[in-house]
């Protein structure tokens, strides 16, 4: 049995796998003051409320964008299973080359994304990732990482708009019934749904641009599921990429 960590800005999303199957997925809270101790006991509280027995955990994968967490989780892992996790960072065995500026400064988390997207699908492919950022890595057809773009993800915007405005509230994010709305809540779910729907069509179309062709394009994270309903662009919605690539790499590395 393998536990699949990554840890984002906004939470920690936990998968265990058996026989490359996965079991169940979990979500906490990203919260940088936590000790190794309260990490470890919110995961065996996690496993014990699923009725999984931890003792059978015979390895783990740990993907972070948060440095301050990563060591923490670490000690967690050890103190639940008994031995340290992988952990995604640059120099390990990924079968991609990576073609940006200064490759080890790609994030873990696209890095996994895209072992897992090449594995999965066809290329060249496009990973959209929406969590607090919005991002779209580029993948050619010879495993080659081209660049990412990098923009403000959906609850971030929402967050920046609703602070930064009198008379603007906090809202649901779901469709309204139409683009053009008739009142302050439709309004405003018009522009985060529909807006961010047409800005990633547009990006597909400027990435398949400079790749020359087209490109397969999966999405997950966050709120990716009602964003990737209204894309015109035929896109796939994988909401566990992460943790399926996380565990590709523990078995490239660790096996």
């Amino acid at each position: 049995m393998i536990l699949a960590i990554d840890i984002g800005n906004s939470n920690i999303v936990l998968g265990v796998f058996e026989d490359g199957k996965l079991l169940f997925t979990s979500r906490i809270s990203t919260d940088i003051s936590m000790t190794s101790d309260e990490l470890a006991v919110m995961v065996s509280e996690i496993f014990d409320i699923r009725g999984i027995d931890k003792s059978k955990i015979d390895g783990a994968s740990l993907s972070s964008v948060v440095p301050a967490l990563t060591k923490a989780m670490t000690q967690a892992v050890e103190l639940l299973s008994g031995k340290p996790p992988f952990v995604v960072a640059p120099g390990i065995k990924t079968g991609l080359n990576i073609r940006i500026d200064n490759p080890s400064s790609l994030g873990a988390d696209l890095l996994t994304d895209c072992v897992a997207a090449v594995s999965l699908y066809k290329r060249p492919v496009i990973v959209i990732d929406m969590g607090t950022a919005t991002t779209m890595t580029a993948v050619d057809r010879d495993k080659n990482i081209l660049g990412v773009a990098i923009m403000p993800g959906v609850r971030t915007a929402l967050n920046a708009l609703t602070k930064n405005t009198a008379q603007l509230t906090q809202i649901s994010i779901e469709p309204p019934a139409k683009a053009i709305g008739t009142n302050t809540i439709e309004s405003m779910q018009s522009g985060i749904v529909y807006g961010n729907a047409a800005m990633l069509d547009g990006m597909i179309a400027r990435f398949e641009k400079e790749l020359g062709e087209e490109a397969f394009v999966v999405i997950t994270g966050g709120v990716s599921d009602v964003i990737s309903r209204h894309i015109s662009r035929k896109v796939l919605h994988n909401p566990d990429l992460q943790l399926q690539g996380l565990l590709i790499l523990y078995n490239k590395n660790v096996k």
